[in-house]
């Protein structure tokens, strides 16, 4: 959330922010309703002293026997009473409209951010790997995958509805393989691995800026609670209405989930195979740092992800959002794109954030500072994929699939498979 000072006094940086990203949240009407709020709450401490100051005179003119003088300022004091709770309530709901649209404003790029209108600005910041040349015709991993019997997409059909999917035998292994693998990689990092509810409440979600904005992306049950779309919701929201020493600043955390999204209006967006589903594994992590090192931990946490990518020895781009593509919550943003063969092309794999204080603002994390800032200050916070787990499912089939239809297993993942070096085809039809 931005801080409503800020817009206050500098309207012009706030209007060109929302320029550079394409948004169209609008600085007057804030500014308008923040206007109407302060002339209310002005009214209100006139008329809260002036009743201050009538009931110190009544006592006086008591003592002196002034009685229909004290009267007629009681009479003033209740009149005062009651115009003061109108305007109270009046107060409380422009409260309420300015927060509120807070609220929907998103975060103000960081001036290394690049400027740009959409995706294609997105700058390329540098490559790893080299995509396998193949000799012979790859498959994609949404065709391998069912003739190796280890992904199931028509059951997972009869079983939820589309763009759900089914892994079984040696699929399940290799999922559970991978978040393992991603865990204690990250683990052996310094970060401290979290098991969260995959169940929000409206407050945790409103802390990372799911909420408001994003509702019809979410899955809600009945009773008021959602479905977490990123573990980021849970590991960010630890920390909700909480001071943290600055002594221990930062904080590295990790967690693995399900994670489920409506995807609403995504429809005919890379709905085949896995890459865009409503439920999906992810490892993620989050940091909390102060202001001045929170940039240097994007640039570890990105280097973090792109360790996971290494070790797996799939090759893969990094680029920058520009201004235009930059997600609501984040002030700068990393992609990690891997080489996937069937779209012979990058496809997204992690997103790394610095969303500075705006969800610190939101959910009230602090840390108590030293040296030159006395007292406590908002804490940055950061947050990364590390990985996608379903991507790389299908990145690792795609690059390590072989002529005769099998899968070698990366070198990385043998040991927790068990030893296992390859996924073969079933010596009969899968059904």
């Amino acid at each position: 959330m931005l801080d409503a000072r800020f817009v206050r006094e500098n309207p012009d940086v706030v209007r060109k922010a929302m320029a550079d990203r394409c948004a169209s949240w609008s600085v007057d009407g804030f500014l308008e309703l923040d206007t109407e709020r302060r002339a209310l709450i002005g009214e209100l401490e006139g008329l809260q002293a002036r009743r201050n100051e009538a009931s110190k005179l009544i006592g006086g003119l008591m003592r002196d026997g002034k009685r229909d003088e004290a009267e007629a300022l009681k009479a003033e004091v209740r009149e005062i009473n009651e115009r003061i709770s109108a305007i109270e309530a009046h107060v409380e709901a422009a409260d309420t409209d300015v927060r509120n649209m807070l609220l929907t404003a998103p975060n103000l790029p960081d001036e290394s951010t690049p400027f740009g209108e959409d995706e294609t600005f997105n700058p390329e910041v540098r490559r790893w790997g080299t995509p396998r040349q193949f000799d012979f015709e790859p498959q994609a991993h949404w065709d391998l995958g069912p003739s190796l019997g280890i992904i199931d997409f028509e059951r997972a059909v009869k079983l939820a509805e589309s763009r759900f999917v089914l892994l079984g035998r040696d699929g399940a292994r290799l999922n559970r393989a991978l978040i393992n693998f991603m865990l204690d990689v990250h683990g052996a990092n310094g970060f401290v691995e979290w098991s969260p509810p995959a169940l929000a409440n409206a407050e945790t979600l409103t802390g990372t800026g799911q909420l408001p904005k994003f509702e019809e992306d979410l899955y809600q049950t009945t009773d008021g609670l959602y479905l977490i779309p990123t573990a980021e919701v849970q590991l960010t929201n630890i920390h909700r209405d909480e001071v943290l020493e600055a002594s221990d600043l930062p904080l590295r955390y990790c967690a693995y989930t399900p994670c489920f999204r409506e995807e609403a209006g995504s429809a005919g967006r890379d709905t085949r195979g896995m890459i865009r589903v409503h439920q999906f594994d992810k490892v993620e992590m989050v940091k909390f740092a102060s202001p001045e090192t929170s940039f240097d931990e994007l640039e570890t946490m990105v280097a973090a992800a792109e360790g996971i990518l290494q070790k797996l020895d799939l090759p893969y781009r990094v680029i920058i959002l520009c201004t235009g593509d930059l997600g609501f919550s984040a002030a700068k943003t990393y992609d990690l794109e891997v080489w996937l063969p069937s779209y012979d092309g990058y496809k997204e794999i992690s997103s790394c954030s610095n969303c500075t204080d705006f969800q610190a603002r939101r959910a009230a994390i602090k840390y108590r500072s030293t040296g030159e800032f006395k007292g406590s200050r908002l804490a940055h916070t950061l947050n990364g994929s590390g990985l996608a787990v379903g991507r790389t499912l299908a990145a690792v089939i795609e690059n390590y699939q072989n002529a005769d239809g099998s899968i070698s297993v990366p070198a990385a993942l043998q040991p927790y498979m068990g030893g296992q070096t390859v996924i073969e085809p079933p010596a009969k039809p899968v059904g």
